[in-house]
């Protein structure tokens, strides 16, 4: 029965049936994977990559019962086996690598020379011996590694365009999904296999001033499919490439109810409202020092002891040091660790890309089901990307993610300087749906801390200015300061005939 023939949901059938990468993030990044028997350009300067997705490319394919031909003609066979078992990986008698050599080398038994030199080997000989290698294996995926050496073969614009046009038109008469592989090393403004090839994907790699290389993908086209547009974050590890495909929230939404959360503080909770809601996100600004970390770990225990499970991610401070400062106040988190209800992820922002990030949050939210994230502080998380313009466009589509999900979010900002005037790195106030400010303020001799509440969205609040202090059992808040004017100033003054109405100062 032909295709023509065959029922119309087998033909259905095999139409949706992609070449998957192997790669779950790349493969929702196109669509589902590749259209079969199609030819495509996977580019990018040396040290992207494409060797490793090449080779996930065709071992996902021989998972799957697929023969798969890897043609190199610019690595050794024992250079590729070599790769793959740094990987943890073997190359199967399902996978046929071809290391094309020069023909004078295969009648002399004592040659060891592999590798393919421009001079040793005319165009038409090469594409002869592949053509062959591919008769006699028949594969259903193929990987050409790599263009640069077909392009210096060919010697002119010209010639090189016409022999990849021979090669897409002998594929598809064999019925191939190819991966055509170019380092750019040869000449990287010729766009010649741009136009024939039925998508393209380009890698890249950044070098920050500071911290690990950044490697990132982009989709430039892809015929007749729809895709993931835009950088999408990825990194090369032992196991294969990562790819983590750029949020967005718009795709995610679940339904959930939108409760009222308390933080066991009954006056912190009277300043917020009653508290704030599910699918909210909090900004805790302040100065260094003023309580925004212990501010949300007081959310965090509270929503662990409603039987929910709550994740940290910390930034700046050093995670022994956390446990141990907040053992002292009352709060067991590494007992809460230890019981699986609270994770805690120490963030190195040197080594780690927003779109990773963005990815450990989500797998916490989706997988873990989290419904109380901490963020602490969007300093560290800026530093995560000190050459991005689009901090702001991250941070909105990871809040906007997080509020779909019915999370509680909490963010924290150290502003610059102790009293006065603060000024903030970033200026995500109008992202969040609640805002609570801490200040240090001078009184009767003391430096002492404030709270107040300037935005909450999603209801009233109180418009006070509240004196709080951190003791040995964790936030304690007091009644409103309605004697005092100029506290968010720093140095306040006593309004005539009023009481000085100040937290004990033993408790300080």
């Amino acid at each position: 029965m032909t295709a023509d023939t065959a029922p119309k949901h087998e033909q259905t059938d095999k139409r949706n049936n992609k070449a998957k990468l192997g790669i779950v993030g790349f493969d929702d990044v196109l669509g589902g994977g590749l259209a079969r028997e199609r030819l495509y350009l996977l580019e990018g300067t040396p040290g992207t990559g494409k060797t490793t997705i090449a080779m996930q490319f065709l071992l996902e394919g021989a998972r799957r019962g697929e023969r798969g031909l890897y043609i190199s003609l610019s690595e050794t066979e024992a250079e590729l086996r070599g790769s793959a078992a740094s990987h943890g990986w073997t190359i199967g008698p399902e996978i046929d690598v071809f290391e094309l050599i020069p023909p004078e080398s295969l009648l002399d038994a004592e040659q060891q020379q592999s590798l393919l030199y421009s001079s040793d080997l005319e165009l038409g000989e090469t594409t002869r011996a592949i053509f062959e290698r591919i008769e006699a294996v028949r594969p259903a995926l193929v990987v050409l590694d790599s263009l640069s050496e077909i392009r210096l073969l060919a010697g002119s614009s010209l010639r090189y365009r016409r022999q990849l046009l021979a090669l897409k038109h002998y594929f598809a008469r064999q019925g191939a999904t190819v991966l055509l592989l170019d380092d750019l090393t040869a000449d990287a403004l010729d766009k010649s296999v741009h136009s024939i090839a039925h998508a393209v994907f380009r890698l890249e790699e950044l070098a920050p001033d500071y911290g690990a290389e950044r490697r990132r993908l982009r989709v430039v086209k892809y015929r007749g499919q729809r895709f993931r547009g835009g950088y999408h974050d990825f990194n090369v590890a032992t196991g294969g490439v990562q790819v983590f495909p750029r949020l967005i929230a718009l795709e995610h939404k679940s339904a959930f109810k939108r409760d009222r959360l308390r933080s066991g503080v009954d006056e912190l909770d009277a300043l917020l409202g009653g508290g704030i809601d599910a699918g909210s996100s909090t900004l805790i600004l302040g100065p260094a020092g003023t309580g925004k970390s212990l501010l949300a770990v007081q959310y965090v225990v509270a929503a662990i002891a409603r039987g929910e499970r709550a994740a940290m991610f910390i930034f700046d401070e050093e995670l022994g040091l956390l446990l141990a400062r907040t053992r002292t106040m009352g709060f067991d988190l590494a007992g809460l660790r230890d019981s699986g209800h609270l994770t805690i992820d120490q963030v190195d922002a040197a080594e780690l890309s927003p779109g990773e990030f963005a990815h450990l949050v989500r797998s916490q939210v989706d997988e873990a089901q989290v419904k109380t994230v901490v963020i602490d502080s969007l300093n560290g998380y800026q530093a995560s990307m000190p050459d991005q313009s689009a901090l702001i466009l991250h941070i909105h589509e990871l809040i906007q993610y997080l509020n779909r999900q019915g999370v509680a979010t909490f963010l924290t900002v150290a502003q610059h300087g102790l009293v006065g005037d603060m000024r903030s790195p970033i200026d995500v106030t109008y992202l969040a749906d609640t805002v609570v400010l801490l200040r240090y303020f001078e009184a009767l001799g003391t430096v002492r801390r404030a709270i107040s509440v300037v935005k909450k969205r999603t209801g009233a609040h109180e418009d006070t200015i509240r004196e709080y202090s951190i003791t040995g059992t964790g936030l304690r808040v007091g009644e409103p300061l309605r004697s005092f004017q100029g506290v968010l100033r720093g140095v306040p003054t006593l309004v005539r005939g009023g009481d000085a109405e100040l937290l004990d100062s033993g408790d300080l």
